[in-house]
């Protein structure tokens, strides 16, 4: 076998073992409690891995009893019903692929109203999962809140939760707090409400049906994303299951729109439209867009661009009864908002001296392979273009290992030499070689004894030795010393081309690479 396996042992992380209880006490008695306080406070309420094991063999999925909990959290912070939301005039977004780039098209196109007088006259998004700071998940007007502005909302939730801890106990069980993901939805809700927002864009965490954001009764709109296989432990395994939770979305009174769907997913997306007595509009790719630049320049995201629009002109009419859509053409802050639409971490270039970075955040089969075909395509525009360098990480998922066929051989097919990736490498989702996880990393949610030993990477190795024995094939412990191994690559190299690298996989592997890269707190 031609191909070189590295088997290194990860040293351990200095992980910080933490009394939380001590720690909000004392700080209560302190005049301020701080961004990490938060952030320490926010890890303490993730899921141990051992209780989502535990919870998978006994086959208990999330149910009703989520979105439940939620309105009884609420309660409990100020809000005792839904439709103390309604002043947000919240756009929903579900979906497999591309929900993320749709929610980032509404939010550009709103921001530009908002910069000539509005209406809207401030923006929420919510979305996720971070890429290096969690903060980045709650944004007004296009930024993360800040540190000083988390920390304050943050604990005011907390507070609230624990001087209400018995009401809706009919919903919620009474001292409990949601856990990680759900308490932020929630804290979205009391900052967006607090600093007057007018208009919020929500993308869901997994499913719809059941998901955290769901709580929500009276959307402005809802928009579904292109639908796939994905989460196949919590939605089910065939696209009209996950068809099933993704509609779950849709409500009464409100206007939802779709794209093109497989017929499997359109069908149940119809059905449960029908039942739920939702007009469902199908789109069609809007002609409107055949001169806006949208980029990549790719069907997919001329797609998710259409919903976007769809979704961004019903706000608008409701906010400003003024507002009338042009079917022939789209208005100038239409076109801005699409063409300088800033999502990171999808289909980004960045340039060093001797490697060319292209970071893609996917993790289905599907987008794997157009985040293959959009590399290849990068590539083949430059003169100077070296050999390809794989950066791969999918955590705690065993399906993912499905997912490398299509991405080794995508890039085969679509590489005019035939030759694809000569080096390949597979790292833990561990940030620093050094420190381990950043703080806003932290995740109780993956087995430890797995990231220590590199299980899931070797894995991946053993399948790709496999798919291309040409290959030279490295695990790493950590993010940092994968980007490291790239130079490395780069500077041997000696050809005088650039190494063209792809960091491709999970959004955690991409935001601790862009943090690397960009030596950036937030993005």
């Amino acid at each position: 076998m031609n191909h070189v396996l590295r088997r290194v042992v990860i040293s351990p992380r200095p992980f910080a073992n933490l009394n939380f209880t001590s720690l909000l006490i004392n700080r209560k008695m302190a005049s301020t409690r701080s961004y990490n306080d938060a952030i320490d406070a926010l890890n303490s309420l993730q899921t141990p891995f051992a209780v989502i094991e535990a919870r998978r063999k006994a086959g208990i999925r999330p149910d009703g009893d989520s979105v439940r909990e939620m309105r009884g959290y609420l309660a409990r912070i100020g809000y005792p019903s839904p439709r103390d939301l309604d002043p947000l005039n919240i756009i929903h977004v579900a979906g497999t692929k591309g929900k993320g780039s749709t929610c980032a098209f509404v939010d550009s196109i709103l921001s530009r109203y908002r910069r000539k007088g509005g209406p809207p006259t401030k923006v929420g998004l919510l979305t996720s999962p971070h890429l290096i700071a969690v903060r980045e998940r709650i944004r007004i007007d296009s930024s993360p809140i800040s540190e000083e502005t988390f920390a304050k909302y943050f604990f005011q939730v907390w507070d609230r939760l624990e001087a209400n801890a018995n009401i809706a106990a009919d919903q919620v069980e009474p001292g409990t707090k949601p856990i990680y993901s759900r308490y932020l939805t929630l804290m979205s809700y009391h900052v967006f409400l607090s600093e007057g927002v007018d208009a919020a864009i929500y993308e869901t965490g997994i499913g719809g049906e059941y998901d955290a954001t769901n709580v929500v009764e009276r959307p402005v709109a809802s928009g579904i994303s292109t639908l796939g296989i994905d989460h196949v432990y919590v939605l089910g395994g065939t696209v009209d299951k996950i068809a099933w939770h993704k509609a779950g979305i849709m409500k009464t009174g409100s206007p939802a729109f779709t794209i093109e769907q497989v017929p499997a997913a359109a069908d149940v997306l119809k059905e449960r439209a029908v039942e739920k007595g939702v007009n469902l509009k199908v789109l069609d790719v809007d002609p409107r867009l055949k001169d806006v630049n949208v980029r990549p320049d790719a069907l997919f995201q001329k797609k998710n661009a259409t919903l976007g629009v769809a979704l961004a002109e019903t706000v608008l009419q409701k906010l400003d009864p003024s507002f009338t859509p042009n079917p022939e053409s789209l208005p100038q802050e239409f076109i801005e908002g699409l063409e300088q639409v800033v999502w990171r971490g999808r289909c980004e270039v960045k340039e060093e001296d001797k490697i060319i970075w292209h970071v893609d955040g996917a993790h289905t089969v599907d987008s794997l392979k157009m985040a293959a075909r959009w590399f290849i395509h990068e590539c083949a525009e430059r003169s100077n273009a070296g050999p390809q360098v794989l950066i791969f990480n999918q955590q705690g998922r065993s399906e993912a290992v499905d997912f490398l066929d299509g991405l080794c051989n995508t890039v085969k097919q679509a590489d005019p030499t035939g030759e694809g990736f000569k080096h390949v490498i597979f790292c833990t989702n561990v940030t620093y070689a050094a420190t381990g996880y950043k703080r806003d990393f932290v995740n109780h949610q993956y087995n430890p004894a797995d990231i220590e030993k590199m299980t899931q990477q070797k894995i991946f190795a053993e399948k790709w030795a496999v798919l291309d024995r040409s290959a030279t094939i490295s695990v790493m412990p950590s993010i940092e010393e994968a980007i490291n191994t790239a130079r490395s690559i780069a500077d041997a190299d000696g050809s005088g081309r650039k190494l063209q690298a792809l960091i491709t996989g999970s959004l955690h592997l991409v935001g601790g690479a862009l943090g690397i890269l960009e030596k950036a707190d937030a993005l």
